[in-house]
């Protein structure tokens, strides 16, 4: 399974007391590197979601945020204190026990009284223990997303390798061809030149430019290079680092074949051969 490195995922949960929402993205990184932003009241889960953090992914940089949105007032259930109205109401009695005169104590009047309407008994472990269960779901959206998009990374690698495959193949067949026409192009040379030259010398040279133009060896290292891309794009764990030093050996041999080139045909061939090797290194840099 491949894993891409550039994810986002975003999960929410509403209740009484409010809001939860957590905001996982990921992008390339060369190691695993962790950032969270958290609300005072949810520091203490940092560890916790590290943990998990470095558990379930290998490399990127990944960026998470909580935010809480406590309920408004209008939403959320009021709560009366209860012995707090009793002794306003006994208080007023006395006073007006005292004054000699009535006074009309409104209920508005009582509400206004701080610390007669309570702040909503919020039970914070609860509420904890919640956004860790939120932050799992996150994490689990983000590697599916990571698992998607590596799949596309796939398939795009690996067109890519057929293609540079196709190449090599076109080289390895033309190249006894290229090479027995540039003998033959040395021959006419050699004749409209009325050079005597010894046959001997003259299979001299044409061995010598056989030699100077021979790519088997290099068509045979990207061959295995090739192979070597696709097993590891096969196999579990991190594939970016080792696929990001394949391209470097590829492109290392690719190089080799264009100065070998001794016909325009090969030069283009090499040419489309880093194309296909530098689209490859591009998208392997969001691989895992």
């Amino acid at each position: 399974m491949m894993l891409s490195m550039t994810a986002f995922a975003r999960q929410q949960l509403d209740g009484d007391w409010g809001s939860l929402v957590w905001e996982i993205r990921s992008v390339n990184h060369r190691y695993l590197e962790v950032s969270l932003r958290l609300p005072e009241q949810f520091r203490s889960l940092e560890n916790a979601a590290r943990d998990k953090i470095r558990k379930q992914l290998d490399r990127g940089k990944v960026e998470c945020q909580l935010r809480y949105h406590p309920a408004a007032p209008e939403q959320a259930d009021l709560q009366i204190n209860e012995a707090l109205i009793g002794r306003l109401i006994e208080a007023n009695q006395k006073i007006e026990s005292l004054s000699g005169s009535a006074s009309e104590l409104r209920a508005v009047d009582i509400l206004r009284w701080p610390g007669v309407v309570m702040d909503q008994d919020v039970d914070t472990e609860q509420l904890q223990a919640d956004a860790l269960t939120l932050f799992d779901q996150g994490l689990s959206e983000l590697i599916a997303n990571r698992q998607r998009e590596g799949e596309a990374l796939r398939g795009f690698l690996q067109q890519r390798i057929d293609g540079i495959r196709e190449i090599v193949a076109i080289v390895r067949e033309k190249m006894p061809l290229i090479l027995d026409a540039q003998r033959k192009t040395l021959v006419e040379r050699v004749n409209d030149l009325q050079m005597d030259i010894e046959s001997t010398r003259l299979e001299q040279e044409v061995a010598l430019l056989a030699q100077k133009a021979d790519v088997a060896e290099e068509l045979d290292r990207l061959d295995s290079h090739l192979n070597e891309c696709a097993r590891v794009i096969d196999t579990k764990g991190q594939k970016g680092r080792r696929l990001d030093f394949l391209m470097q050996e590829l492109n290392r041999e690719a190089n080799t074949l264009s100065s070998k080139s001794i016909v325009a045909e090969t030069t283009m061939q090499a040419v489309e051969l880093k194309v296909l090797i530098e689209q490859m290194r591009e998208q392997i840099q969001n691989v895992e």
